[in-house]
């Protein structure tokens, strides 16, 4: 696999050259080796030569997870012997995918979690609880833990669960660093807490964040990221990846967004008309994963919207840097004329303190508008007032929404579902 480490700190110019450069490579190798790309390229009139910069990407059509899930052997590039690991998606929007992985797609999933670990602050003298998606063919805790043990840390592999039951290996072994879904992270604080320990007194120097924004579109913390600080005494950072990516956007300690690998994928952030959006403003992430050899993509839509930057962080990196996920482009509402993501209202939520859990469902009404009920949860529901939460969510993006209080343990009986790594807080009744 082709790398530059000293490449993130060189000019704007540079990085985009090496960036292209690999990314030549890439569209040969797709159209090369992969039936779908060949036969993609062949239909829309074009050869590997059309695509000299990520400029030149906009000429292929985009691909869509229904591709994968319709073509899936026709992504394989490469013969049965050659898959060394089988891993899948999480399936939180649908289906599960299945990804086929060679060993140098392997090393590169490896390379991808060192760098990634080691701008987020991991050393070899920490020891890493991956509290977080070690089973079921998913790839993040295989990377976590490749990332580990390359670095030279000691991994800690619990695995994500009841947060009751990981207290105990929190306490025992002492982890100086957990990576971990920021509400579970939470729910172990506060289940430390209740044991009659201070997770603030345990050792834990820094928290990964992995599956939920921890900032606000403005990079600030959210209220989840400053509670998640404060209860644990530490530094936290966000980080976003997903399987078909293969590649993570992990923060510094500077907090100014997730760095760009320009060894490992080139992002293009498009409106709803296809077009590029100008940094700072948000889109949809698409993805094309480079030096990947097993199922290779182009222009993968990973229903991600997000914003990018490009001034230079103050770390010293003159790459691009990608912000918060404010939301899934499926789950995008429209209420009486206003556009609104679902992460909008659960912010609120997380700043009421009565409020232990939450999830929300969306019914389409009218044509042209769209209902939305959301669900609170709080171990108390004589204390909590529904008038009170309706306002703050009107003040915060401009509509009134249905609130409906229940109990704590009833709206974590909704959320909480099998064979799902992260809790489920948004229920799509529209129709299509």
């Amino acid at each position: 696999m082709q790398t530059n480490p000293t490449i993130e700190t060189q000019s704007i110019e540079s990085i985009e050259q090496f960036n292209n450069q690999l990314l030549r490579k890439h569209v040969q190798y797709c159209y090369e080796h992969s039936p779908y790309y060949h036969r993609l390229f062949g239909k829309n009139g074009l050869t590997p030569e059309n695509i000299k910069a990520k400029e030149d990407l906009h000429l292929l059509p985009l691909t869509l997870k229904g591709h994968l899930e319709e073509y899936a052997e026709d992504f394989l590039c490469v013969p049965e012997h050659d898959i060394v690991d089988i891993c899948q998606t999480s399936g939180t929007t649908g289906k599960p995918l299945i990804m086929f992985q060679t060993a140098s797609d392997l090393e590169r999933v490896g390379y991808n979690e060192v760098i990634s670990f080691l701008a987020a602050g991991v050393t070899e003298n920490d020891r890493v609880m991956i509290a977080c998606a070690l089973g079921r063919c998913f790839m993040a805790g295989l990377a976590y833990f490749e990332g580990v043990r390359r670095i030279g840390a000691t991994a800690v592999r619990t695995g994500s669960g009841n947060p009751a039951l990981l207290i105990q290996p929190t306490l025992l072994y002492r982890p100086s660093v957990i990576v971990c879904v920021p509400s579970q992270a939470l729910l172990l604080a506060e289940a430390i807490q209740q044991s009659g320990q201070n997770p603030a007194e345990l050792g834990i120097r820094l928290l990964i964040c992995i599956g939920e924004p921890i900032r606000k579109f403005d990079l600030e913390y959210s209220t989840l990221g400053a509670k998640l600080r404060k209860i644990w005494n530490c530094d936290i950072v966000g980080t976003y990846a997903s399987t078909e990516m293969a590649t993570s956007f992990t923060e510094c300690n500077v907090g100014r967004g997730g760095h760009f690998h320009p060894e490992l994928i080139t992002v293009e952030i498009i409106d709803e008309n296809g077009k590029p959006v100008p940094p700072g403003q948000p889109g949809e992430i698409i993805a094309t994963p480079l030096q990947v050899t097993g199922m290779p993509l182009l222009r993968y839509c990973t229903g991600d919207i997000g914003s990018y930057y490009t001034e230079p962080c103050p770390c010293g990196k003159n790459t691009c840097r990608l912000g918060p996920i404010i939301g899934r482009k499926q789950q995008k509402m429209k209420i009486r004329g206003t556009m609104v993501y679902p992460g909008a209202i659960f912010s609120v939520l997380q700043d009421i303190s009565e409020v232990k859990n939450y999830y929300l469902e969306v019914y389409g009404e009218y044509e042209l508008s769209e209902s939305i009920r959301v669900v609170v949860g709080t171990e108390d529901v004589n204390s909590i007032s529904v008038d009170s939460i309706k306002e703050k969510i009107r003040a915060y993006i401009r509509v009134k929404p249905e609130v409906v209080v229940d109990t704590a343990e009833n709206v974590a009986a909704r959320t909480t579902q099998e064979g799902k790594r992260k809790e489920t807080t948004f229920f799509d009744y529209r129709k299509n």
